[in-house]
């Protein structure tokens, strides 16, 4: 089990759990970015570089994601193939997308999209609080908790 970082919008505390993680499971987090990513000296956390464009790093996440692997990202059409793969898909937040949720989470981004467009100010998400932080750690744990042993 591997866990892969969409990491361009990824808050740096939401980093450091990985880093952590990463450390204490010796278990390979990789963040994948269009720009330059720091990342600690480990063995186990390394950043790739992806060129500039849209969903480039998506889709090489993408490419490269295997069935069982943990991808953190707060993007849904992402999570989706993510899902389509057999992988997992945790957003920074410390919510799973799921098989079951996915469908009425795209309808409900498409749908916020299309207010969007027509003028409507829909607002945006709440700025990453310590309980958004709290439910990452703690989110990562069960999962890891269940899936790390058996990978």
């Amino acid at each position: 089990m591997r866990i892969w970082v969409d990491a361009d919008a990824c808050p740096g505390v939401v980093k450091d759990i990985l880093f952590r993680v990463a450390e204490r499971l010796e278990m390979e987090v990789t963040l994948v970015a269009n720009k330059l990513i720091r990342v600690p000296g480990s063995r186990f956390v390394r950043a790739l570089q992806v060129p500039q464009g849209a969903d480039v790093a998506d889709a090489e996440i993408v490419r490269l994601v295997a069935q069982g692997d943990l991808v953190v990202t707060g993007d849904i059409p992402l999570a989706a193939d993510v899902l389509a793969k057999g992988g997992f898909a945790l957003n920074p937040r410390g919510e799973f997308y799921t098989e079951a949720n996915i469908a009425q989470i795209l309808t409900m981004r498409k749908f916020m999209d299309e207010l969007r467009q027509n003028g409507v100010d829909t607002g945006g998400p709440s700025p990453f609080s310590q309980g958004d932080q709290r439910n990452f750690a703690n989110a990562l744990d069960r999962h890891l908790s269940r899936h790390a042993r058996k990978a």
